[in-house]
């Protein structure tokens, strides 16, 4: 199984985006939902209104070539009124889905943490300060670290160090990850208006049929080729 980011986004669009993204979100969790993808929302900026979203990032785990996912990517068309703006002339709105680099995050081994040793300190009396049992777990390849004394027994503490590294660690990969994500969202602020890979219509947000012309563009390109022979 790989693993993909996949971000929805409304961009620099108002309110009425913000409400696509999360009418869109529901149909794409569904969607996937039968194809026995998983997923994870690794981050979720809600927009100015109630119900709506700025920004959605997912996780997914997937085959090595999923359709279906790759079938979302792009632009996506709402054509309907404002549910925000009563009178507003616009009847048609895009938000963008994209598929983000992947930072990996890295599982910990063992070899990778340097353990040191110590005189736990605070509450336990004089038995506890007369052994160094608290134990300091460093990763060499972070550099983050944590101290535990919670038992007298170095072997436990050791234990316990390991788990609370690990974790420690992810945090530390998964804010790095939301970093990029933010990153890439900058990139993604103007989303691209033409073309949608799905269109959405009316406030019950019924899916209209996207009829691909690939019949017609091949047509336009035959006669762009002979006008440019003729010339």
């Amino acid at each position: 199984m790989n693993q993909k980011i996949i971000q929805i986004t409304a961009g620099r669009g108002p309110a009425e985006c913000c409400w696509v993204v999360a009418q869109v979100l529901k149909y794409f969790l569904d969607d996937i939902r039968h194809t026995g993808v998983t997923y994870s929302i690794i981050q979720r900026v809600k927009g100015i209104e109630n119900g709506t979203l700025q920004s959605v990032t997912l996780k997914l785990q997937v085959d090595q070539v999923n359709t279906l996912v790759n079938s979302w990517l792009g632009t996506v068309q709402w054509i309907g009124t404002s549910t925000f703006r009563k009178y507003h002339k616009r009847k048609n709105w895009f938000i963008g889905i994209y598929e983000l680099d992947l930072i990996p995050v890295e599982k910990i081994a063992e070899k990778d943490i340097v353990f040191q040793t110590m005189r736990s300190s605070g509450p336990g009396g004089q038995h506890v300060n007369k052994v160094n049992s608290a134990v300091r777990a460093t990763h060499k390849l972070t550099g983050t670290s944590v101290v535990v004394m919670d038992s007298r027994s170095q072997h436990q503490n050791r234990k316990i160090a390991v788990e609370r590294l690990k974790n420690k660690v992810t945090d530390v990969q998964l804010e790095q990850l939301k970093k990029s994500i933010s990153d890439e969202w900058e990139n993604h602020l103007n989303v691209q208006r033409g073309n949608p890979v799905r269109v959405f219509k009316g406030t019950d947000f019924k899916k209209k049929k996207v009829t691909k012309t690939f019949k017609n563009k091949r047509n336009q390109l035959k006669n762009d080729l002979y006008n440019q022979l003729k010339n």
